[in-house]
């Protein structure tokens, strides 16, 4: 097994050692930084500490394919929550989402900038806006699932179909047990 890998043949990404290397054209050695591999302790025992290194790997990557559209994963399910229901409240979406309300209205407000969602009177409720996609923002959102689509199958290309929906299923048991 070469430095800095798993036993599984991945790269270790948390491992630093020093190296001598001889410049170009000849002159005195010089030493750089090289991975060396790090114990992880008690943290590869938990399981929020994989999710969040999980995270960080699928945000990354979802940046990577759909940073272009200038969509954070935050706000694409901000975007999806109100397709697949137009006229949810504020609050609603706060609460489908997990967020507060100053969090829901700092998306609502930059989304609304850019003119892809639109707050309106709400039929039901006279204090509270019903939000629906604009025209643009359907455009958008048809575009940007496209590419999260792919971005998912991407990051899950290494599970058969039994295995995503295993974690698909845990994943959910841990977030609904709260």
């Amino acid at each position: 097994m070469a430095d800095g890998e798993h036993q599984t043949g991945r790269k270790e990404p948390n491992a630093i050692r020093a190296q001598a290397t001889q410049p170009e054209g000849g002159g005195k050695a010089r030493r750089r930084k090289v991975r060396r591999p790090l114990q992880r302790g008690v943290l590869a025992e938990l399981v929020g500490y994989h999710l969040r290194r999980t995270q960080l790997v699928v945000f990354q990557k979802f940046a990577e394919q759909v940073g272009s559209t200038q969509v954070t994963p935050g706000q694409f399910g901000v975007l999806a929550l109100i397709q697949a229901n137009p006229g949810l409240n504020q609050s609603e979406l706060g609460d489908a989402m997990g967020i507060d309300r100053s969090t829901v209205v700092a998306v609502i407000d930059r989304l609304e900038t850019r003119g892809i969602v639109e707050r309106q009177p709400s039929p039901h409720d006279r204090r509270s806006n019903a939000l629906r996609l604009s025209a643009a923002g359907e455009a958008l959102f048809a575009e940007v699932r496209e590419l999260v689509k792919a971005h998912d199958r991407d990051i899950a290309s290494d599970l058969s179909a039994g295995e995503r929906a295993q974690l698909m299923a845990l994943l959910s048991r841990i977030a609904d047990a709260e």
